[in-house]
């Protein structure tokens, strides 16, 4: 881990162990003369398949050193020594895991759209990596905030995962839990991920995740604010979803206020209060900034302390929205033609 220790002494403020640097690198030249040697020799002495062989034990190590760079180019050089297509897939996959560890979002898009052409290819048609490719991608989706895109495809391996190189099956459950309550609906909720084998099978291991997704489908929203915090520093110590950890946190709240609003024509503030197990204040500030942002369709009665909805008339917002298309065409269109004119 020599590459990696400067930076994170860096990071942490650390004190730099000269000697320990100049020992690891001395260490890791030993072993790729080693490796080098060994791919030399299959080259003098033996075939093109165990020449892959040790190229692609020289690229592994190069992964377990965390030296990423040397990595992706030994990586590289196999490839062209490989032929069979799921050997290809299995490198692409271990690609994928660096540009995860080191938070290549762009890189394993790529490498994503790589693996996606090689099952087109003859050959690999691999229902196994197909699957697992829907774990790594949804990874990739989730960290980019794409929760819905997530969901769809963490709902999908539910049954099928095998992907435990890259998380445990509880993580998995816990990712697609966190994903899914942001991005669906309360029926497809409870439909998808309340009542589904695979998520009640482990749900219990996961401190607060059950109770959460429950209260939410139950309307029992004193219990979703104890659990709330609870899943919250969990998506906050989460590698892929600490920095998203604001915005799980206001899109949760909105959809909890939401569904409570959606069965009042007004309540008021003290009884909404005290159903979240918070403070009048505290949801007066809450509230009236979620309302300000257009989240909710509310409006706040502060002299008889009231929360009045505004339920949106769709049709109307619709018709609204063409007019203002419509207006901002024709204005377009007018400026063409004075263009065309001159």
């Amino acid at each position: 881990m020599v590459t990696l220790y400067p930076g994170y002494c860096e990071k942490f403020g650390w004190m730099l162990d000269e000697s320990a640097v100049e020992a690891m690198k001395s260490k890791n030249d030993e072993k790729v003369k080693e490796l080098d040697a060994k791919i030399k020799d299959a080259e003098d002495n033996l075939g093109d398949s165990e020449v892959r062989d040790a190229m692609l034990a020289k690229a592994e190590f190069y992964v377990e050193v965390g030296d990423r760079t040397s990595a992706l180019a030994a990586f590289e050089a196999c490839e062209k020594k490989t032929v069979a297509i799921g050997q290809r897939m299995e490198m692409v996959f271990t690609v994928m895991r660096v540009h995860l560890f080191h938070g290549d979002w762009v890189n394993l898009k790529a490498q994503i759209a790589k693996m996606k052409d090689l099952l087109e290819q003859p050959g690999g048609a691999d229902w196994e990596r197909k699957n697992k490719l829907k774990v790594y991608e949804g990874v990739l989706l989730m960290a980019s905030r794409d929760f819905a895109g997530a969901t769809k495809l963490f709902l999908e391996s539910l049954s099928t995962f095998t992907s435990h190189e890259l998380m445990t099956y509880p993580e998995f459950i816990f990712y697609t839990c966190v994903c899914s309550v942001v991005a669906l609906k309360r029926t497809e909720l409870k439909e998808k991920v309340i009542d589904s084998p695979e998520v009640l099978s482990v749900v219990d291991q996961l401190p607060g995740v059950s109770v959460l997704v429950n209260s939410l489908q139950d309307c029992k929203y004193r219990d979703f604010m104890h659990a709330f915090p609870v899943v919250a520093d969990q998506v906050k110590a989460s590698t892929w979803l600490h920095q998203h950890h604001r915005y799980f946190l206001r899109e949760t709240r909105v959809m909890a206020y939401g569904q409570f609003l959606q069965s009042y024509k007004s309540v008021t503030t003290a009884s909404m209060a005290s159903a979240f197990s918070v403070s009048e204040a505290f949801l007066d500030e809450e509230l009236s900034n979620f309302i300000v942002a257009g989240r909710l369709n509310a409006k706040i009665d502060k002299v008889n302390g009231v929360i009045i909805t505004n339920r949106p008339d769709a049709k109307n917002a619709l018709y609204q929205s063409y007019i203002k298309e419509g207006d901002h065409l024709l204005n377009r269109i007018q400026k063409l033609s004075r263009v065309i004119d001159l």
